[in-house]
């Protein structure tokens, strides 16, 4: 009888064959492999999708929506506490406090209300999750992100008025547009602004994203296979 667990077994090869894929970008670019993080995007997927690339040594993993989140996260923490979850999809205020409780690292801060909400939790807690501003680098109405002309001022306040532990810069190009100049503002943005991290690149572009300096890709699709729900954020 075929499992649950066995029906994700392509998860181990697909797997091996991103990584091989970042490394040989990596060293195309002239860059240490291990100087890119693969973030496995596993949103939309179960729990033993999650855990079969566990099984295989992922520890990184990006999650879209707190709820989700919520329901399978906490067990395989318990299983695999050296685990790193990322939260890469678009955060309402009031889930702040559930995102700042179970996220290790939060990728989409792009708003004052949203930076007081999660400063206001971290300083409840004692708990302080890594923060990513997200940019909206192309500009677009219907895609959360601060603007890129906006985008100094809000970093300098995510870190001075509101003390977040702000590491880097988070961004989803429009889609049908080559994503290479998009990946080169963010970049330009993280240089600019002192921040080290960039998390950039998706299943179809992260070689592109490692040629201008990606330090995080957020892979779904070529690691877990065709999601069945929507597609944002990998």
């Amino acid at each position: 009888m075929t499992t649950v667990t066995d029906s994700f077994a392509y998860v181990a090869e697909n797997l091996a064959s991103v990584q091989a894929r970042i490394a040989a970008a990596a060293r195309a670019a002239g860059r240490d492999p291990k100087s890119v993080h693969l973030v496995a995007v596993s949103k939309a997927f179960p729990g033993e999708a999650a855990a079969a690339a566990l099984e295989a040594g992922q520890r990184l993993f990006g999650e879209n929506r707190v709820q989700e989140a919520q329901s399978k996260w906490p067990a395989l923490k318990t299983r695999y506490p050296d685990a790193e979850l990322h939260l890469i999809g678009p955060l309402q205020t009031n889930k702040a406090k559930a995102a700042v409780a179970l996220f290790d690292v939060i990728e989409t801060v792009d708003r004052p209300r949203l930076a007081a909400a999660l400063a206001e939790e971290m300083a409840r807690s004692g708990r302080r999750p890594e923060c990513f501003i997200e940019i909206n680098t192309g500009g677009e109405a219907q895609k959360s992100g601060v603007t890129p002309e906006e985008a100094d001022a809000f970093i300098e306040r995510c870190k001075d008025e509101f003390a977040l532990p702000v590491v880097g810069l988070m961004c989803i190009p429009p889609l049908g547009q080559d994503p290479a100049p998009h990946f080169a503002r963010l970049a330009d943005c993280a240089r600019r602004n002192g921040l080290a991290k960039l998390s950039m690149g998706m299943s179809a572009d992260f070689e592109s994203a490692i040629r201008n300096g990606a330090t995080h890709v957020r892979v779904g699709t070529a690691i877990f296979g065709a999601r069945p729900a929507h597609r944002a954020h990998d």
